[in-house]
């Protein structure tokens, strides 16, 4: 296991991202989650993530019941986050924050993030001194490390920095296929935290799955390697840059955790023929029209598509389309248009999902084409 050069009490450099838990009917798979955080702890891992708005707040309660109440809370720490539609006014954010503390199981954060920061949501955090709020909270011990997480440009992640020095340590979208993207800025984000020297936290390593379920040209070059499996690249590549204090990873079976777990306890970083392999990747990335959704479901979460569109996975649709499998695409939409779900057609072009979309697609001009493909 890597030692943690950052913060000490973080065991290695791997953590346990809880936004895409295991599911059955709707619920989380608490059976299945056990096992898990068992196998998790059981390597030797400590470092667990979540916000409320994850799973519509059942990652929080999921925590309490398969962690928190099963293990000292001197075995695991736990990151949570003040997301944006949760307070409208700074007296919000106190109450907001003890009832996650409730929702947990804990009785502090061992890191809390001002969430999805971006050039829009920040001047509300600003305006309602949120950050000065947590400070308060980290004074009295119910926070002990305080941060941000980013969705943006990074001239906007330098000016939060300049504003904020306080903040200890920042997570950032950082894999290999978002590195010199010029939507997501990924390299140039992770070079203002070096600027600003802050360890960086890293999510969506895999893109949402996007990394690992890649297109067929791209998945030869790495079985080529005759080494890990696609996942377990995209991971040692977030992990290899110096300035990473953390790679998470949103783990929804045992087989995902055995996985992660193999690639990352006795970390090693990329050698030169695997750098050369996942740059092969990205170029044949560019060469498709896949789309690149993460599933995150910001879009559709927190009422921002009125007409009750589920814009993800209508995505997975026309990338399943794409890719040929027609018959699968087919279920999809059929699957993701069924019941008071509405048809891609039908969207009224508000804009509301790209304002909070991390990957800023341009949501309305992607539906139409969905629409073309299936309607």
């Amino acid at each position: 296991m890597v030692e943690n050069k950052f913060f000490p009490e973080i065991h290695g450099n791997f953590g346990f991202g809880c936004m895409r838990l295991p599911m059955q009917d709707k619920e989380v798979d608490h059976e299945q989650f056990n096992k898990m955080i068992d196998a998790f702890i059981a390597s030797g891992l400590n470092y667990f993530d979540t916000a409320h708005g994850y799973i519509d707040g059942k990652s929080e309660t999921a925590i309490a019941k398969c962690l928190s109440a099963r293990y000292d809370r001197s075995q695991f720490l736990l990151t949570n986050k003040l997301t944006d539609p949760y307070f409208n006014k700074q007296e919000d954010i106190r109450p907001f924050f003890e009832n996650q503390l409730m929702w947990c199981g804990v009785d502090y954060f061992d890191f809390y993030l001002m969430h999805a920061q971006n050039r829009n949501n920040y001047k509300k955090y600003k305006e309602l001194k949120a950050y000065e709020t947590a400070y308060g909270l980290r004074e009295e011990g119910l926070i002990k490390h305080l941060g941000l997480s980013f969705h943006d440009k990074a001239e906007i992640l330098d000016m939060i920095l300049t504003e904020h020095p306080e903040i200890e340590v920042v997570q950032i979208q950082f894999n290999y296929l978002d590195y010199d993207d010029p939507d997501v800025e990924s390299r140039k984000c992770y070079e203002v935290c070096e600027k600003h020297n802050k360890p960086v936290l890293v999510m969506e390593p895999v893109k949402g799955g996007n990394l690992v379920n890649l297109p067929s040209e791209a998945d030869k070059v790495l079985k080529g390697l005759n080494g890990g499996s696609n996942a377990s690249y995209a991971v040692r590549f977030a992990a290899s840059f110096p300035q990473i204090a953390v790679v998470l990873s949103g783990m929804s079976n045992m087989e995902q955790m055995e996985d992660n777990i193999k690639a990352m306890k006795d970390f090693q970083p990329l050698n030169n023929d695997e750098l050369d392999a996942v740059r092969k990747v990205v170029d044949i990335f560019k060469g498709t029209e896949r789309i690149p959704c993460t599933s995150c479901r910001y879009c559709i979460e927190e009422n921002h598509c009125p007409m009750n569109i589920v814009i993800p996975e209508l995505f997975s649709a026309l990338n399943e389309k794409s890719a040929f499998k027609i018959n699968k695409a087919n279920d999809f939409y059929l699957s993701a248009t069924s019941g008071d779900h509405r048809k891609a057609s039908e969207c009224i072009k508000c804009g509301k999902c790209e304002k909070v979309c991390p990957q800023h697609l341009k949501i309305r001009e992607l539906l139409p084409k969905v629409a073309e493909a299936f309607e």
